[in-house]
């Protein structure tokens, strides 16, 4: 951190600072940044980074039209449903519904078994309600 000379930050304000301005130039000149002298934030965020990140992924993986059909379809047969029949109900390429599905696993949103050759995908209940827990949060 480096120091700096008060008097000589107090020397370039002008006089047509208020007090308080003349306050907010000191605090900003003497510390290193993000850094404050004994102010409390006045606002402090309600979810911590960690936080902020996994539910971000969360509404992130919800905010693609291919993405919601996908757990549309899901949701409406239920039990599992083989990565197969999934391609075949879009007119999307294997490889794209494939990438798909990833982010919806990442997002713990859908989860899958593997019997053979094929994957079998499923939605994760839990994980939707926990959706509609972060919006209703936001409300």
């Amino acid at each position: 951190m480096t120091s700096t000379n008060i008097a000589s930050v107090t020397d370039n304000i002008t006089t047509s600072t208020s007090p308080a301005d003349t306050l907010c130039i000191l605090n900003r000149s003497a510390t290193a940044p993000n850094t404050t002298i004994g102010v409390a934030p006045r606002y402090i965020p309600a979810l911590s980074e960690e936080d902020a990140v996994g539910r971000a992924r969360l509404l992130k993986a919800l905010a693609d039209s291919t993405r919601l059909r996908i757990l549309s379809l899901l949701s409406r047969y239920e039990g599992e449903v083989c990565v197969f029949e999934i391609v075949e109900s879009f007119t999307l390429e294997q490889p794209t519904i494939s990438h798909h599905l990833r982010i919806l696993r990442d997002a713990g949103l859908v989860d899958c078994r593997k019997k053979g050759l094929w994957a079998y995908y499923y939605v994760r209940r839990e994980a939707l309600s926990r959706a509609g827990d972060v919006i209703e949060g936001l409300a």
